[in-house]
């Protein structure tokens, strides 16, 4: 089955979320039902990017995966746009074959039989900053499907709205291990990141946190962003 991809890149360090710091190679899947106001991938999100995806198989993609790794058993990523749209099986079952380990994060609004197979599925509904509304009825199908695999939560935090609106959602899934971090709003590829800035987001979140007494999330950064700012590929 042929699927489209943005990019494939790595190793390289995952950035946030339930895995930060992991060894990881990136598979970004072209495609997404979303339009979040916000998406700093949008290379691989909006339709006017999608002569610079390629169609490949399976076979290929896990090739290159290969090849990038040094045959190295490792973490693969399969992230996006949403590549929950398209069937990762396949690329899944070649790679679980010879030991890596495959992550996924996807916004919960649709669900995939492959979530089961994943060592990491990371659930990240958009908040009301997103100009997105979750489907809850989809995103408890995606906890269905992933049976026994390991999940999280993340949410991304722009404004107090968006902090209110995630601690709803996260007495909706008391059990499942929760991340939060700062939204960055500098997601231009071509401009500089300003690390104070995002520094000042993180803080602003962490204290709302504490005087929350919120006491249950883990507040993280975007290290990738701090380390590279928005460049793609790394």
């Amino acid at each position: 089955m042929t699927l489209r991809i943005a990019e494939i890149f790595g190793p390289t360090v995952q950035g946030e979320g339930a895995l930060i710091g992991e060894p990881t190679v990136f598979v970004r899947a072209g495609g997404c039902d979303y339009r979040c106001s916000w998406c700093d991938s949008l290379h691989a999100v909006d339709s006017a990017f999608r002569a610079t995806w390629a169609a490949m198989e399976p076979e290929e993609i896990w090739a290159e995966v290969e090849s990038l790794s040094g045959g190295v058993p490792l973490t693969v990523s399969i992230s996006g746009g949403n590549p929950a749209i398209q069937d990762f099986s396949g690329l899944i079952a070649l790679g679980r074959a010879k030991g890596y380990r495959f992550a996924c994060e996807t916004q919960g609004s649709v669900a995939k039989p492959w979530f089961a197979d994943l060592a990491m599925l990371v659930l990240s509904p958009k908040p009301p900053s997103s100009g997105e509304s979750p489907d809850w009825a989809a995103f408890d199908a995606c906890l269905a499907a992933s049976g026994a695999a390991p999940k999280a939560l993340k949410m991304v935090i722009f404004d107090r709205a968006d902090f209110d609106w995630a601690r709803g959602v996260a007495e909706r899934y008391p059990d499942l291990p929760l991340f939060l971090q700062p939204g960055n709003p500098e997601v231009d590829p071509e401009l500089p990141v300003d690390p104070q800035r995002l520094a000042d987001r993180l803080l602003w979140l962490v204290e709302a946190v504490t005087e929350a007494r919120w006491f249950r999330p883990r507040v993280l950064p975007q290290m990738h962003v701090l380390i590279w700012g928005n460049r793609r590929g790394v």
